[in-house]
C-alpha cells in the first residue's frame, strides 16, 4: 500500500484530482452548450413569421402600426417597450381591450431574432384572410411572381404594389413566402393593403386571367419590346421571376408580351424588387 505522503502517493493524488477537475469541467461545459442552444431553436421558430398557433408575428413599427389600424385585422396580444407604445399611442386609442405588455427589448429579441429590427414592438395576430383569384376585381393591374422565394424581395414587391395601387400579388402556394414576419416587416405595412393570392398551378391561373381580359407582360432582360413603349391598358399583368433562373418556360409560354427595361448603364439586370417598381412605373406613366 502507497502512504499519502511518500511521492508515489502524492503522484496517484494529483492525478486523481486533474481527472475530478476536469470532469466537472466538461459537465459544467456540456449544460452550458446544452442551455445556449435553447434560445437559438426559439429564435429560429419565431423568426419563421408564423407562432406556434397558427397567429402572424408582425414587427416594426411601420408594420404594427399598420396592422392597429386595419379593421380586418383580429388582434391577439402586443408586447412593446415603454418608446414603442407612446409612438403606437395614436393607433392603440381603439384597442383599449388589447391585451399589451411593457416588456424590455431583450425580450423582444429572443421572439424575433437578435439581428431583426423590431423598433421595441411585437404584435400577434390572427392571419389575414386572402382572397381566391376568381374574388379579384379584374378593372386594374396586377403582379405576378414566379416562385420568388425571398421574404425580403416579396416584401419589396408588396410594398411597391401599395405604392402603384396594384389589385392583388400573385404567387406561387409551393416556392413563396407563407406570409413570414420578414416579408411583412419588409413590405412595411402593405400586407395589410395588398391582397397575397396564392395559387397551386401558376400556368392554369395565367390562362385564367387571359381569359377574363388580363393582358399578361412577362418581363424578360433579353426581350425585344421596352417595356416603356408597350401599348397596353388595365387589366393587366406583370409577371416576373426568380432573381438568377428568371421566368420558368410554361409562364413564359402564357405571357401575352415578353418586355424588358431599357436600362442606360453598363449592368442590365437588377434586383427583382427594383425591377417590379420600375415596370409598375413605366406603365403607369
Amino acid at each position: 500500500m502507497l502512504r499519502a505522503n511518500s511521492p508515489e502517493g502524492l503522484f496517484n493524488f494529483r492525478c486523481l484530482f486533474i481527472q475530478t477537475v476536469m470532469n466537472k469541467f466538461k459537465q459544467s461545459d456540456h449544460k452550458r452548450k446544452n442551455r445556449d442552444k435553447a434560445p437559438a431553436r426559439d429564435r429560429g421558430k419565431s423568426r419563421s413569421g408564423i407562432a406556434h398557433d397558427g397567429n402572424d408575428i408582425i414587427f416594426g413599427l411601420h408594420s404594427v402600426t399598420e396592422a392597429l389600424n386595419n379593421p380586418r385585422r383580429e388582434l391577439v396580444s402586443l408586447k412593446c417597450t415603454v418608446n414603442a407604445q407612446d409612438r403606437l399611442a395614436p393607433a392603440l386609442t381603439r384597442h383599449a381591450d388589447l391585451e399589451t405588455d411593457i416588456v424590455h427589448r431583450s425580450l423582444l429579441d429572443r421572439i424575433t431574432g437578435a439581428d431583426a429590427v423590431h423598433q421595441g414592438a411585437v404584435l400577434t395576430a390572427r392571419p389575414l384572410e386572402q382572397p381566391d383569384l376568381e374574388d379579384l376585381p379584374l378593372d386594374g393591374t396586377m403582379v405576378i411572381l414566379d416562385q420568388v422565394t425571398d421574404p425580403h424581395n416579396v416584401g419589396a414587391i408588396m410594398r411597391s404594389c401599395a405604392a402603384f395601387a396594384v389589385t392583388a400579388l400573385v404567387a406561387t402556394a409551393r416556392h413563396s413566402p407563407d406570409g413570414s414576419a420578414v416579408m411583412v416587416k419588409s413590405a412595411s405595412g402593405a400586407a395589410e393593403h395588398v391582397p397575397f393570392v396564392r395559387v397551386a398551378n401558376l400556368a392554369r391561373a395565367m390562362g385564367q386571367l387571359r381569359d377574363a381580359g388580363v393582358t399578361l407582360i412577362g418581363l424578360d432582360s433579353e426581350a425585344p419590346e421596352d417595356i416603356a413603349t408597350l401599348d397596353v391598358t388595365p387589366p393587366y399583368a406583370i409577371v416576373l421571376g426568380a432573381e438568377g433562373k428568371g421566368m420558368r418556360r410554361l409562364t413564359r409560354d402564357n405571357c401575352d408580351h415578353l418586355a424588358r427595361l431599357d436600362l442606360p448603364g453598363e449592368i442590365r439586370s437588377l434586383n427583382v424588387s427594383n425591377a417590379a417598381a420600375l415596370c409598375l412605373y413605366a406603365l403607369k406613366r
